[in-house]
């Protein structure tokens, strides 16, 4: 199956300018690592007693506990922002006005605003109008309508680039329109825009962190908790910051790994 590229393929002279800016940022990063590390050092960051929170039981149980939270969030949150981004994508695909407009106002409008903001508007703005909700719900509600905003752009232009002779195809067999779209055309989407699904779901990962602002005990709040209990800010956090690194790192690989497997089916 051939595949198309965005950008085409580095000359030699390319390859060796990319080679050495890599060459040049690694040497930088680590002469700032060394100077950091020094730094620290002066400070007595590296004693041993600073570092509990990487072998004390007590504080491993705690951020873990706050990584399943951020786990579950993360899960509902994902399934809720990309069925909300299909709604939203079918609806600007739409030939319906009714359906059209108002799905492109959504999705311009919480594609434009600060996720931030989106996440004090359902703290503040929803119990202003007689809306409440416990804060694990108000984290799922942000992201969702943010991240969904995102999906729907994800998938609308994964099935836009599916050749029309497909659907034509499909609707020529006597199947039903509602069919061909769900048998033919989502499913080869999805398979299309696979890289950007992956690189949205670590987006939701990292959303997720700012449930500490509505008292969700997830793993940054968590990590904040431990940090003002100890007074080691830079180890609780480093440690929550090697977490998140670990969950990214297992989805991005797991959907580079999907993406092959769809590719070589």
């Amino acid at each position: 199956m051939s595949t198309s590229r965005i950008f085409d393929i580095a000359g030699p002279r390319q390859q060796r300018r990319v080679r050495i800016a890599t060459t040049v940022s690694l040497v930088a990063l680590v002469l700032v690592g060394l100077v950091v590390a020094e730094k620290l050092y002066y400070e007595a960051q590296f004693v041993s007693e600073k570092w509990l929170v990487f072998y004390d039981l007590d504080f491993i149980r705690f951020l873990l506990a706050g990584l399943w939270v951020t786990l579950q969030v993360c899960a509902v949150s994902l399934v809720t922002s990309a069925l909300f981004g299909i709604l939203l994508a079918l609806g600007r695909l739409s030939s319906v006005a009714v359906f059209r407009i108002p799905a492109i106002g959504v999705i311009e409008f919480f594609r434009a605003m600060p996720f931030l903001l989106i996440v004090f508007a359902v703290m503040f703005g929803l119990p202003s109008v007689g809306v409440s909700m416990p804060a694990y719900w108000q984290l799922v509600v942000a992201i969702t309508v943010n991240a969904g905003a995102m999906f729907a752009e994800v998938f609308r232009a994964g099935i836009l680039a599916i050749p029309r002779g497909q659907r034509e195809a499909g609707l020529a067999t006597g199947l039903p329109s509602r069919h061909v779209f769900t048998s033919v055309v989502f499913p080869q989407a999805v398979r299309n825009t696979t890289p950007a699904l992956m690189s949205q779901a670590v987006r939701v990962i990292k959303e997720s962190s700012l449930g500490y602002i509505v008292g969700v005990a997830e793993l940054l709040n968590n990590a904040r908790v431990v940090s003002e209990f100890t007074g080691n800010f830079i180890q609780a956090y480093l440690a929550a910051g090697v977490l998140f690194v670990v969950i990214n790192t297992t989805v991005s690989y797991l959907g580079a790994r999907w993406a092959d497997r769809l590719e070589s089916s």
